[in-house]
């Protein structure tokens, strides 16, 4: 069959194929915040890190989604329970949003709380984001972003429905606030620009998400094969893209064994 989009709002709309969406992002903060309440966390600026009962095993980064427009890293706090189960720091970085920051802006940003952390935390380091957080977790094992000692220790980056070409948002309308231009979305997209070598990438998306969310998944995950990467797309059954992160709470999860695991110390 013909795969062909008609509509580019349409095909990144997300909570209107999803049953009860407006339910979730209420659901969340009060989990967060119990969370928090539970786990208070370190400040890392604009951004947080959990720490585990005793010397963590190691650094889990997960950067929070919404289309680089919406959201904080107060949102998902619950997220990082899997990684504190597992014997694991887990931090949660912030970045400004659009209009008032581009894109380039946040990557940057994001790397300096990536390695403000790692600089706290020793071992391995696992990167995670979704959907433009899954993005931003790319963006950071392409060369010029991390700093080099940091990369070094970069064991596995598993983004979640990563927006892997941001040429097509131009054709959104989300563009009038992201501001992307084509110079901008081809240096920020991570699926025309190559990875550093040696770290395992999986791109992880959910079955139930919309066609352009799986596309963009495997995008990444075959362009940066064909550039000499270990990686691996995995399509998880039913998931939504609003319920495929829940995994990440779980230290037993596929996700997170694929996100741990590849450190050798679990």
């Amino acid at each position: 069959m013909l795969y062909q989009i008609t509509d580019w709002d349409e095909a990144y709309a997300n909570g209107a194929h999803i049953p009860n969406a407006d339910a979730y992002v209420p659901r969340w903060t009060d989990a967060a915040a119990a969370f928090r309440a539970a786990h208070p966390p370190q400040d890392l600026g604009r951004g947080h890190l959990f720490l585990p009962e005793g010397a963590p095993r190691g650094l889990m980064v997960f950067i929070h989604g919404g289309y680089w427009m919406r959201f904080d890293p107060t949102l998902w706090s619950h997220l990082a329970a899997g990684a504190l189960a597992a014997g694991w720091a887990c931090a949660m970085p912030g970045y400004p949003l659009a209009p008032d920051a581009r894109i380039a802006d946040m990557t940057r940003i994001v790397a300096d709380q990536i390695a403000q952390a790692a600089g706290r935390v020793a071992g391995p380091v696992a990167l995670t984001g979704h959907s433009a957080g899954g993005h931003l977790a790319a963006r950071m094992i392409c060369p010029g972003v991390l700093p080099d000692a940091v990369a070094a220790r970069v064991t596995a980056c598993v983004p979640i429905s990563p927006l892997s070409d941001l040429r097509l948002l131009m054709r959104t309308a989300m563009n009038d606030t992201l501001r992307l231009d084509a110079a901008e979305s081809v240096a920020e997209s991570p699926a025309l620009l190559e990875p550093r070598a040696g770290i395992p990438v999986t791109s992880w998306v959910g079955g139930a998400e919309r066609p352009e969310f799986i596309r963009q998944a495997r995008l990444l995950a075959d362009v940066w094969a064909g550039l000499g990467a270990a990686t691996e797309c995995v399509i998880d059954p039913g998931r939504h893209h609003f319920d495929v992160i829940e995994a990440l709470a779980d230290p037993a999860s596929p996700l997170m064994r694929r996100l741990l695991d590849q450190s050798g110390l679990r």
